[in-house]
């Protein structure tokens, strides 16, 4: 009998572009920058994310840095198909106990799926789902902020499943090649690296980026198959997704509380007594979530703009006014910082997106 499908909004899974992930994709980027000669350090630090930092094993960094360092990251080398190149480059040690249960697991349908259902703490920032079909096992890779910017797009798109690839030869055996793999995005000047990487048909401006596993290597034992130990680390992993989850209420708490004050910020001391906590114990809440206040503010800010920025009606004195910066100079630096270009020049690519879509 077939599995039941196993979804992307199951319990501790779900994901929104202000959550917090695990820095694993950003670690194997800066080592695949570096292969360009490009240091993605000084770009880190800017966003907050110094050296210190991202060693550490406790860290979780938001969506939007991510997306930052993703996209300036594509820039500075200039390869337009980054994603691949770091989806290739990863090992499932990075994941921690995840990874661990993975090797552990009785089948490589199993493995994914165990991946598929704490994938929050795999440092994934697309929207995982799994489920048996006709065609296949089949491995769905959605993107939790529809293609604001398409380079990011694009990367994140070829990252996990370039991932995937690389992970179950690794585990499971060099000669693994997917019946299929699907893109949503257009196809490049170039697909030869795609074939090579993939070694199957390859589909792009398809309706959605989906991955067909053949039936009998889904079936297929993983090498280091170990049921006692799968179960023992499967109940770690619970008690870790819990805590996140804790983690996760609180910053969509404060980042409805802040939404529902703009352009005003409450001040910190009112969200502790909101909170029936002190400043110091809120803070310490924060730090856990890899977070700080400012940055939580930071990023309401930024989907307040942005959705401000598709009504073509509004100056951006509006704004600016609206989203409780102190006048438009300090939305330019703001919308630069996020986007790397003049709010202007990212209404006109937000319109233009929204215009493909509508067509």
């Amino acid at each position: 009998m077939p599995h039941s499908p196993t979804q992307a909004h199951s319990p501790g899974t779900s994901r929104s572009t202000s959550a917090t992930i695990s820095p694993n994709i950003l670690r194997y980027l800066a080592v695949v920058a570096a292969e360009y000669d490009v240091d993605l350090q000084p770009l880190l630090t800017e966003v907050g994310l110094d050296e210190t930092v991202m060693r550490s094993a406790a860290l979780r960094v938001s969506y939007r840095q991510g997306s930052a360092v993703i996209r300036r990251a594509v820039e500075l080398t200039g390869d337009a198909h980054l994603g691949l190149r770091v989806g290739a480059a990863q090992h499932l040690t990075a994941w921690g106990l995840l990874g661990f249960a993975q090797m552990a697991a009785d089948t490589l349908r199993d493995a994914i799926e165990t991946g598929v259902r704490f994938q929050n703490l795999s440092g994934a920032m697309v929207v995982w789902s799994a489920e048996q079909e006709a065609a296949g096992y089949v491995l769905r890779a959605a993107l939790p902020d529809p293609a604001l910017d398409p380079a990011v797009a694009v990367f994140l798109a070829e990252e996990a499943f370039a991932s995937v690839v690389a992970l179950t030869r690794l585990s499971s055996g060099d000669e693994f090649a997917p019946q299929s793999v699907e893109f949503a995005f257009h196809a490049p000047r170039d697909t030869r690296p795609f074939t090579e990487l993939f070694r199957c048909p390859v589909r792009f401006a398809a309706m959605e980026n989906r991955m067909v596993f053949p039936t009998a290597w889904a079936r297929r034992p993983m090498p280091g198959r170990d049921p006692v130990t799968y179960a023992a680390v499967m109940e770690l992993l619970e008690e870790q997704i819990t805590s996140r989850r804790d983690q996760q209420e609180l910053l969509e708490v404060l980042e409805i509380s802040i939404a529902q004050s703009l352009p005003e910020v409450p001040p910190f001391v009112e969200q502790a007594r909101r909170h029936a906590s002190s400043e110091r114990t809120l803070r310490r809440r924060l730090a856990e979530s890899g977070t700080t206040y400012e940055a939580v503010v930071d990023g309401v800010r930024r989907e307040r703009v942005e959705q401000l920025l598709r009504r073509p009606n509004l100056s951006l004195r509006d704004i600016a006014r609206q989203a409780g910066f102190s006048d438009v100079r300090a939305l330019r630096r703001a919308v630069h910082r996020w986007h790397g270009v003049a709010p202007g020049q990212l209404r006109g690519e937000v319109m233009e997106h929204e215009g493909r879509i509508g067509t």
